[in-house]
């Protein structure tokens, strides 16, 4: 078990289940275009042993990065699992033979999905399973009912601890919470892309975390040049100083940026200790204007 710190704070998601607010997006380990096996799996089981040592106790993955080889990687470098590590993953995708990723939401496909994530992984069962719907940016309007009602059954068999919804709305994440508990809700947000910025702030009154994917991409050259003029004035790099801005911009925020890289990986969590002063949250909050 780690001793270390959990890195940016901590974040209470339901009983028995704190996570550190820095954690780790394993997305990156698996090959380009998250296809096939990385290039250097060694330096992927030391990004992931890393990880453990650097106090980060939330890992997020799927059985749809490689496919398959994230999961194996993560339990090649860390089972058994330290107690105090908690392993978050997604379903509702698959990928075919060219890479494509290709929506699979029917009752069976997500049963064996979460079956597959429990065997590659070497789990009876997984901490929060978070059911992605919608686009891949963006959420598709409509019921999402029958899914979520397959996820309660799944949590009631006792495969899946707790549920997140990913790429969803304001209404979808009422009416997922009329049907069963969500701990989590894992949308597109970053620094350049505010569009879910009510949504953070209504999640944190109801006392859901949210974790934003791609916390540091989208940005256009302008936005990018500002970005790079207020890091060089604070003497940090540009990847820090957003990842800094998420953490401070709602304490119900998690940030899991992914790299298969043990440097990147260290500068990522050294940013949880970035705090950036009020004037600075001004300029950087003008950036998405």
């Amino acid at each position: 078990m780690t001793e270390a710190p959990l890195p940016g704070g901590s974040y209470t998601l339901a009983e028995n289940l704190t996570l550190g607010r820095m954690g780790y997006g394993a997305m990156q380990l698996a090959g380009p275009g998250v296809f096939g096996p990385p290039a250097d799996r060694a330096e992927a089981v030391a990004v992931l042993r890393r990880a453990v040592e650097l106090g980060i106790n939330h890992i997020d993955t799927s059985d749809y990065y490689g496919p398959y080889v994230t999961n194996e990687i993560i339990k090649e470098a860390l089972h058994p699992y330290p107690d105090d590590l908690h392993l978050v993953t997604k379903i509702g995708s698959q990928r075919d033979d060219q890479g494509n990723w290709i929506p699979h939401l029917s009752p069976e496909s997500l049963r064996q999905q979460v079956h597959d994530n429990l065997d590659h992984l070497g789990l009876d069962v997984i901490e929060v399973v978070n059911l992605r719907l919608g686009g891949f940016a963006a959420p598709e309007p409509g019921s999402i009912a029958d899914t979520v009602e397959v996820m309660a059954e799944l949590q009631r068999d006792g495969l899946i601890k707790h549920i997140g919804i990913s790429t969803v709305n304001a209404e979808q994440v009422a009416e997922a919470r009329s049907i069963a508990p969500i701990v989590c809700v894992q949308n597109l947000y970053n620094l350049a892309d505010r569009r879910d910025d009510e949504l953070v702030d209504s999640l944190a009154e109801q006392g859901i975390a949210y974790v934003p994917y791609f916390p540091l991409g989208g940005f256009n050259p302008l936005q990018s040049e500002q970005l790079d003029t207020i890091a060089k004035e604070l003497d940090q790099t540009p990847m820090a100083v957003a990842l800094a801005w998420l953490l401070q911009r709602s304490p119900n925020i998690l940030l899991i940026p992914g790299t298969s890289s043990v440097a990147h990986l260290e500068q990522n969590v050294a940013a949880a200790e970035l705090r950036l002063p009020a004037p600075v949250i001004n300029e950087l909050d003008a950036i998405a204007g």
